[in-house]
């Protein structure tokens, strides 16, 4: 009996924290909109500005892929994306050609400075700070 009740708390609170993502994620999403980007656009952004804070400097993508809540082949897509846009710089590893390198451009650490204001009050609304 206490294995039941213990399973369902313990899943009563894996719900809720899927509703917290869920919210959070659809708030920053809205706010996010009118500049073209979505939350994990942000999020891939974000993270290049505070691993790389000078302009030019690179981060393998395969750094990113267990900090960002995507699929190895969603984070390339959405890689891709930011790149057609302008917003990231891809390049191969000399080393090692199976390896790739992302960086953000002038235009994406513009943006990214420019919406973080909006993307931290999204965060503050969804999150109720």
């Amino acid at each position: 009996m206490a294995a039941n009740t213990t399973g369902a708390r313990l899943e009563e609170r894996w719900r809720d924290i899927l509703a917290v993502h869920a919210r959070t994620l659809g708030e920053i999403d809205r706010a996010l909109h009118p500049y073209g980007l979505g939350a994990s656009d942000f999020e891939v952004l974000d993270l290049l500005a505070t691993t790389t804070p000078r302009e030019g400097e690179q981060c393998r993508v395969q750094n990113l892929v267990g900090r960002v809540h995507l699929s190895q082949s969603a984070l390339s897509r959405l890689i891709a994306r930011l790149e057609k846009d302008g917003l990231v710089e891809r390049s191969v590893c000399a080393e090692d050609r199976r390896g790739v390198y992302v960086a953000l451009t002038r235009r994406g650490r513009d943006l990214h400075t420019e919406v973080l204001p909006v993307q931290r009050a999204a965060l503050a609304r969804a999150l109720g700070e």
